[in-house]
């Protein structure tokens, strides 16, 4: 009884080393998807990792403090960026206001402010109008606001956005959009973390196939 026990220890000891060892190994297709046509990156040079959201999403308000902590520390070859999703029309206002925003140079201020309201709170900010009033309650004005919200740089951005989210044939948010020719979710992943992982892994495929 105690060998059988010995050696019933002994092969779960060995099975918990080699676990870690013999990581998962990615699947394209189960893991994650590349592009049979993979859409532009803004920058040659680096390896893009695009994150899809939308402020209302609160699949991405649990994701934000993983990715966000994941952006702390990437290599000064990739390029981490922000693309908002207009999937729906009720969409279109909250990635208005976060192209507006950031050609504001407020974009830092009411940025986490818009997913609480959103996300969390499920406040009704869905018109330019309602935004204004929540951003000049976070220190950024509104009227400066609306004409950004409203102007032909918006417009542009927006379009050059879901033209690439269109490309890239993403559905759903959050979708981390690797270097145009990935798409990684939750869903294929299994998990926000494990998403990440695999994003990891795809930038050093990029990474080896640029050497």
């Amino acid at each position: 009884m105690l060998r059988s026990l010995s050696t019933a220890v002994t092969f779960l000891a060995a099975f918990a080393i080699a676990g870690p060892a013999s990581a998962a190994e990615w699947q394209e297709g189960t893991h994650y998807r590349e592009l049979s046509s993979p859409v532009r990156t803004d920058n040659s040079e680096t390896i893009e990792v695009a994150e899809v959201f939308w402020y209302g999403c609160p699949h991405c308000y649990n994701f934000k403090p993983l990715v966000e902590s994941w952006a702390e520390d990437i290599p000064d070859d990739v390029d981490y960026i922000k693309i908002p999703a207009a999937l729906g029309q009720s969409w279109e206002p909250h990635a208005r206001a976060f192209y507006a925003l950031e050609s504001m140079g407020e974009l830092d201020k009411v940025h986490d402010a818009l997913f609480d309201a959103l996300a969390r709170d499920r406040r009704p900010l869905n018109s330019g109008e309602a935004l204004a009033a929540f951003v000049s309650d976070h220190d950024v004005d509104g009227e400066a606001f609306l004409k950004a919200y409203n102007s032909f740089g918006v417009n542009a951005k927006m379009q050059k956005a879901q033209s690439k989210i269109r490309g890239a044939r993403i559905t759903g948010t959050p979708t981390m959009l690797v270097n145009g020719k990935y798409t990684v979710s939750a869903s294929m992943a299994g998990s926000h973390e494990a998403a990440l992982e695999v994003v990891d892994y795809l930038v050093e495929q990029e990474r080896g196939a640029a050497d």
